[in-house]
């Protein structure tokens, strides 16, 4: 009985994923009438924000100089619980700066009660887990960043430079543990073409 039931199941197999005869309907249609799947876009075009670049006023761009002053704040909103760079979680924002900027971030942790920090990271999608403290630029991350009692804490601010030097896609994380699990990052885009601004607002 249990081998009558085993041949049955993979009779049905067979029948369900197009197997028997060689002369079945299933193999004689041709191989151009079924779409084949798209590739995979990468992270940030598949979920990055889109529209036009914006210049909010926490963004300064000098085009003589190729410089970029950003001013960041993380908790600005309660949303998140105060989790957020200037309201934003999740990739909902990308900020983009022309290749070879010297990007200057001023960074305030407006968050009442926890330690956040910020760095440029090339984790693009996986934040289970905290990205490792690797900034992708020199200089690109604030003191401490893992810390919660010796990093940027409430009320703190703190100011990092560093040169875009190398066009690609990135994003500003949090490095407090735990923090980008809860969606406390946004997309850092560096442009060849020199394009500034931000996307998504």
């Amino acid at each position: 009985m249990k081998r009558l039931a085993w041949a049955l199941s993979l009779n049905m197999i067979l029948v369900a994923c197009g197997g028997g005869d060689a002369g079945s309907e299933a193999e004689q249609t041709p191989a151009a009438e079924t779409p084949a799947a798209a590739p995979a876009a990468p992270a940030s075009e598949a979920m990055g924000p889109t529209g036009p670049l914006t210049v909010p006023e926490w963004y300064g761009y000098d085009e003589a100089s190729n410089t970029v002053d950003l001013t960041i704040v993380a908790g600005e909103t309660p949303d998140n619980n105060y989790w957020n760079y200037n309201g934003y979680i999740n990739g909902a924002i990308d900020i983009t700066v022309p290749e070879g900027a010297t990007v200057t971030i001023e960074f305030t942790n407006d968050d009442p009660v926890m330690a956040h920090s910020i760095g440029v990271s090339s984790e693009l999608e996986n934040f289970a887990a905290p990205p490792p403290v690797e900034p992708v630029f020199e200089g690109a991350v604030t003191s401490n960043p893992v810390s919660m009692t010796e990093g940027g804490m409430p009320g703190s601010t703190e100011t990092i430079s560093f040169v875009a030097s190398e066009a690609g896609e990135y994003t500003l994380v949090c490095y407090v543990p735990g923090h980008t699990a809860v969606g406390m990052w946004i997309y850092f885009t560096v442009s060849a073409e020199g394009e500034a601004g931000v996307q998504g607002l």
